[in-house]
């Protein structure tokens, strides 16, 4: 066992603070990783407030990390001391089950082992990266190309798969109109990564006082849905949706902006549930669809894409110290786009 410094939550909606947390030893195939930054993700916030239901305390958070490798097991063959990684929402899965075996570890039947706030097949309870160090098997860490800094690749690691997994699956490209409702740490992505792909962007947000960075990033338009007029106007107008808020949607209005066949995937998460009426379903032939961060192989994929098209994430970045502020802060929508954890000021 090794120690190493982190900031925990040490109760639930209790502020969290530092504290040292033990990592395990370097096994045959596990690679120990000095983490250099830790993105903070609104599910962080959920799971340390329980907002997602009951949670393990003491709570480390932290699914979005970047970091060099330190050492490396005898059985390790991907990778080696020196090497950029990083790990994303899950550090294990069954590795058995037809979703494990087909490359979607995040839908493991058995149920995926998440970085924090879970329950390793060690029987020990799982700290994320709001430390200085970690211990994973290689089979879940990624490469993080040359071409990206590590402070704006760790965002990538949850905001970016969980945007480019269903605009992928989906199909925005070249002809396709895309819309992504919500301007913030996932929909900063999800505007940068459909444009990259070739699709036509619009964001659909509240307010349009983030335009001028909507048009920056690569949306083609930018509407704000406090007005009526744009619901009236857009009937019909896209073919996918991209829901990234957290907040409960009116989901028939927003359906009734698909056209034909469209579908809306959900990939913000909120507290309390939603209402249909299933005949803004039946009447377009549309979809209502949900997607969870990607599995392994997909996850390197997006890495090198963006490496690629050279998209990283708008970070602020910021002291341990200050972690408590920027949770308020992310609550309040005051960041542009995802704060970033110096780890080294922990």
């Amino acid at each position: 066992m090794s120690t190493v410094a982190a900031y925990a939550a040490p109760a639930a909606k209790a502020p969290l603070e530092r504290t040292t947390i033990e990592r395990r030893e370097v096994g045959e195939h596990d690679v120990l990783i000095d983490i250099r930054f830790a993105g903070i993700c609104h599910s962080d916030i959920h799971q340390a407030r329980e907002g997602w239901g009951e949670a393990i305390f003491p709570m480390v958070p932290g699914h979005e990390i970047a970091g060099v490798v330190s050492e490396v097991g005898p059985g390790v063959t991907r990778f080696a001391v020196g090497d950029r990684v990083g790990v994303g929402c899950m550090v294990d899965s069954c590795r058995e089950c037809d979703n494990c075996r087909a490359g979607r570890e995040q839908y493991c039947a058995a149920g995926m082992t998440g970085t924090y706030n879970a329950v390793g097949r060690d029987g020990e309870p799982t700290y994320g990266g709001y430390a200085q160090g970690i211990v994973v098997d290689e089979n879940y860490v990624l490469r993080i190309p040359d071409g990206l800094s590590l402070d704006v690749a760790a965002p990538l690691l949850c905001a970016g798969i969980t945007t480019y997994s269903p605009l992928k699956r989906w199909g925005a490209g070249p002809g396709s109109r895309v819309a992504v409702v919500g301007m913030g740490g996932l929909g900063h992505m999800a505007v940068k990564i459909a444009h990259a792909l070739g699709a036509e962007v619009t964001v659909l947000s509240q307010s349009l006082r983030k335009r001028e960075d909507g048009l920056r990033l690569g949306a083609d338009h930018y509407r704000a849905t406090s007005d009526p007029k744009t619901f009236e106007e857009l009937r019909g107008s896209f073919d996918l949706m991209v829901s990234t808020v957290s907040a409960p949607l009116d989901l028939d209005a927003y359906l009734s902006l698909l056209g034909t066949e469209g579908t809306l995937v959900n990939v913000g998460a909120p507290e309390e549930p939603v209402s249909l009426n299933l005949f803004s379903l039946i009447g377009g032939g549309r979809s209502l669809a949900g997607s969870q961060i990607g599995g392994i192989a997909e996850t390197q994929e997006m890495l090198d894409f963006c490496a690629a098209h050279g998209i990283g994430a708008e970070i602020e970045l910021i002291a341990a110290a200050k972690i408590n502020e920027a949770y308020e802060r992310v609550l309040d929508s005051d960041v542009r786009y995802r704060f970033v954890i110096d780890t080294a000021t922990i």
